[in-house]
Order: C-alpha cells, then structure tokens, then sequence
C-alpha cells in the first residue's frame, strides 16, 4: 500500500460528524510532512468514500482550496454532519476526532 493509499485508509476512519487535522493524519501514519496528507486528499479518486471534507488545519479551519467544490462546499458537508464552528472555525473541543 503506498502513502496515499495509507492516507485514504486513515480518513475513511474519521467518523460522521467529527474532524482530524493534517497533523493528527500524518503522525499516526508516521509521515513527517503534514503536507503530504493534503497533496494525497487534492488527489483523492473516491471522495464518496474517502470524506477528504472530514480533515482541516490544526486551527480548525477549513481548507482554501478544498478540491471538491471549495470552502463552502465543505463547510456545507461539514454542517450536514452536525460539526459545530465557531465564526468560521470547526469547535475542534467537540468536533475534533483523535487516533489515539
């Protein structure tokens, strides 16, 4: 399974409702550049399955160029599944979803 693959794995554990960031991605796979995660989730060949919606920054904001239909789209995705924000940040105390 290469990178991408591993990171596709990880975003589909992310549940309803909930976010992780980059960061959190990268450092349970064990890849040292959080980076690497958005380059794999722009690519991303199955957002119906892989919810690449479900990840933002370590702020909690939202992704500027969100590859899926932009910043509203996934906010939209996002409200739909009962994320909370506060002004336009994800409420990463409830919203936010950890690997560990």
């Amino acid at each position: 399974m290469n990178t991408f693959e591993k990171v596709y794995k990880a975003v589909q554990k992310i549940p309803r409702g909930k976010v992780s960031t980059y960061g959190q991605i990268s450092k349970y796979l064990g890849i040292s550049n959080p980076r690497v995660v958005g380059f794999a989730l722009h690519a991303n060949p199955d957002p119906d399955n892989t919810p690449c919606h479900r990840v933002v920054n370590k702020k909690g904001e939202l992704a500027s160029s969100y590859a899926f239909g932009g910043l509203d789209v996934q906010r939209q995705l996002l409200e739909q599944e009962g994320v909370e924000f506060e002004n336009s940040r994800v409420k990463m105390e409830t919203s936010g979803f950890s690997f560990t």
